[in-house]
C-alpha cells in the first residue's frame, strides 16, 4: 500500500466528514427553529405489556406512554455521528495510524462500529414513520441492525489475508439475514392495511432508496472479495464504502427528515 494512497485516503476521509458535518447542522436548523412541522413531529413511544384484569379474570393487552422521541434533533445526530466518525480516523495521530495499519490487512474497524450505530439510529427513525412506536420492537430493530454491522467486520477479521479459495462467507449471510429481517417488519407495517394509494409519496421513497443503499454495501464487499477489477486494491473498495456512506446516509436523511412533514 502506497503511502500517498494512505494520505489521500486521510484527506478524502476529513471531506467527506465535512459534508456530514455540513448537512447535520442545517438539518438541525430546519428542524429547530425553520420548519415548525418537523419541530412538531415527536412519536410518542410507548411501552406494550400484560396485564391481568381482576373483573374478567384474563390477561389483558394494556400500553404505556414513555417518552416523546425528538425525530428531527435524531436525524441529525445519524449525520454528526458518521462526521465525528470521520474525524476520529482522520486527525488524532494515534487512530489514524491504527486506521491505517487495518487498511493494510483488509479491515476497518471504524468502519462497521460507526455503521452499527449511526445506520441503527436511522432504521429506527424510519420504523417510526411507519408506525411501529413500541419500545421492544424499536430495540430489536436496533439491535439486529447493529449486529448486520458487526457480521461485516467479522467477516473482513475472518478473511484478512485469505486467498479467494478459502474464504469464509458465514459472515456475510448471517449479517444479511440479520439486516433484511427489520426491513420485513417494517414492510409488514406499510401493507397492513391494504391501501396502498394512502401511502404517502416519501414512504415508497424511503423504501426504495433503502433498498438500492442496502444492496450496493454487500456489493461492494463482494467485489472486494471477489477481487474484481480495481477492487483488487483494497484501499479502492474502501473509498467506495466512503462514497456509498455520503451518498446514502444524505438521501435518507433528507427523505426522513422531510417524511417529518407527514399529516398528523
Amino acid at each position: 500500500m502506497e503511502q500517498i494512497n494512505v494520505m489521500k485516503l486521510r484527506r478524502f476521509n476529513l471531506f467527506m466528514g465535512g459534508l456530514h458535518f455540513i448537512q447535520g447542522i442545517l438539518m438541525l436548523i430546519l428542524a429547530k427553529t425553520v420548519i415548525q412541522t418537523i419541530a412538531e413531529f415527536q412519536p410518542t413511544i410507548t411501552q406494550i405489556y400484560l396485564t391481568y384484569n381482576t373483573t374478567t379474570q384474563s390477561l389483558e393487552t394494556a400500553m404505556k406512554t414513555l417518552f416523546q422521541l425528538p425525530f428531527g434533533v435524531l436525524v441529525s445526530v445519524f449525520l454528526f455521528l458518521s462526521a465525528l466518525a470521520h474525524a476520529i480516523i482522520s486527525l488524532p495521530k494515534k487512530t489514524n495510524e491504527i486506521y491505517n495499519r487495518d487498511l493494510e490487512r483488509g479491515v476497518n474497524k471504524f468502519r462497521w462500529f460507526e455503521y452499527a450505530l449511526s445506520s441503527s439510529v436511522m432504521i429506527v427513525l424510519i420504523a417510526t414513520l411507519f408506525g411501529i412506536y413500541d419500545i421492544g420492537s424499536l430495540l430489536l430493530i436496533f439491535v439486529l441492525n447493529a449486529l448486520m454491522n458487526i457480521f461485516g467486520l467479522y467477516m473482513e477479521l475472518f478473511n484478512s489475508g485469505k486467498e479467494k479459495s478459502k474464504l469464509r462467507w458465514g459472515p456475510f449471510v448471517y449479517g444479511s439475514i440479520a439486516g433484511l429481517t427489520p426491513w420485513i417488519v417494517i414492510i409488514l407495517y406499510m401493507i397492513g392495511n391494504g391501501n396502498y394509494d394512502m401511502v404517502p409519496w416519501f414512504v415508497w421513497a424511503i423504501v426504495g432508496t433503502y433498498f438500492v443503499a442496502f444492496n450496493t454495501f454487500p456489493i461492494n464487499m463482494i467485489l472486494q472479495y471477489k477481487r474484481v477489477g480495481k477492487w483488487k486494491d483494497y484501499l479502492y473498495g474502501e473509498r467506495a464504502y466512503i462514497i456509498l456512506s455520503l451518498v446514502a446516509k444524505s438521501l435518507l436523511a433528507w427523505l426522513v427528515l422531510f417524511g417529518a412533514m407527514q399529516p398528523s
